[in-house]
């Protein structure tokens, strides 16, 4: 007697509801499009004459100006160190957010010791706190490099919270049942379950990381994007002072796609709303 197998219904319908490569590749070409449109409306108005030169060059000239000093070095030179800050900043607000609110989120200690003096910080907005900043770190680097730091640690740090705590108690306990230690509750259940949040707040860290350094970069800096802008502000060169804002958006917009991709890879098991 022949056994024929059911077929995986379940498989079947994941199959069904996960989009095409060919369809992904066309809506995020769509997301191209508003961009464009507005790069080319931005081109056609200067070219008419309809917003001055002086005011806001056209995209073409800044374009131009970049390519100018890409060529001599200029740029290349100083958006190493601008991402640099940003790197390090990044590192040791996020590793401390991370630390942190994991041991918040697991332990009650933790959770009394540690929250209630962050949720009172994070009713100071740390782009604020330049000034005292400047008394405590001094002008230089450090006062650079912890402005991007306290900037990337508050998403970071409430989201891994929220995160592990909004986990379901009873998958906890299951694998408590099941036999699995303290290390891999953690490992199988604590952390797949608060990726999500996780990396939400990640996301929210860099863009937090990035506004902080257009801010710092703005004081006292002999080096970086910021240096640039200040120093074509003196000079009244608005193409350089747009370029520079440019690269500071591009920058967000290629961490903010490459951690989209890490999320969409680790969280494939997820299927969440997609837009119609």
């Amino acid at each position: 007697m022949t056994v024929v197998a059911a077929p995986d219904v379940e498989a079947a319908d994941d199959a069904a509801t996960a989009p095409a490569p060919s369809r992904v590749r066309r809506l995020r070409r769509q997301r191209l499009v508003s961009p464009v449109a507005l790069l080319l409306i931005w081109e056609a108005g200067s070219r008419a004459g309809l917003i001055p030169e002086e005011k806001l060059p056209a995209p073409s000239a800044v374009l131009r100006t970049g390519w100018r000093l890409a060529a001599d070095g200029t740029l290349g030179e100083n958006l190493l160190t601008s991402l640099g800050r940003a790197a390090l900043g990044l590192l040791i607000g996020g590793g401390l957010a991370l630390v942190l609110g994991a041991l918040a989120g697991l332990l009650r200690r933790g959770d009394d010791l540690i929250d209630p003096p962050v949720q009172m910080a994070r009713m100071l907005p740390h782009l604020a706190l330049v000034p005292l900043l400047i008394i405590w770190v001094g002008i230089g680097e450090s006062m650079k490099i912890t402005l991007v730091a306290l900037g990337a640690f508050f998403p970071l740090y409430f989201n891994t919270y929220a995160g592990i705590r909004d986990l379901d108690e009873r998958l906890v306990e299951a694998a408590r049942t099941c036999g699995l230690g303290t290390w891999a509750r953690i490992r199988h259940v604590v952390l797949p379950g608060a990726l999500p949040s996780l990396l939400l707040g990640l996301r929210l860290a860099i863009g937090a990381a990035w506004l902080s350094l257009v801010v710092g970069e703005q004081t006292n800096t002999q080096a970086g994007i910021g240096f640039l802008m200040m120093e074509a502000r003196e000079f009244s060169q608005t193409d350089v002072v747009v370029l520079g804002l440019f690269v500071y958006a591009t920058l967000g917009l290629i961490s903010d796609v490459l951690l989209r991709a890490v999320e969409h890879r680790a969280l494939a098991w997820r299927y969440g709303l997609r837009a119609s």
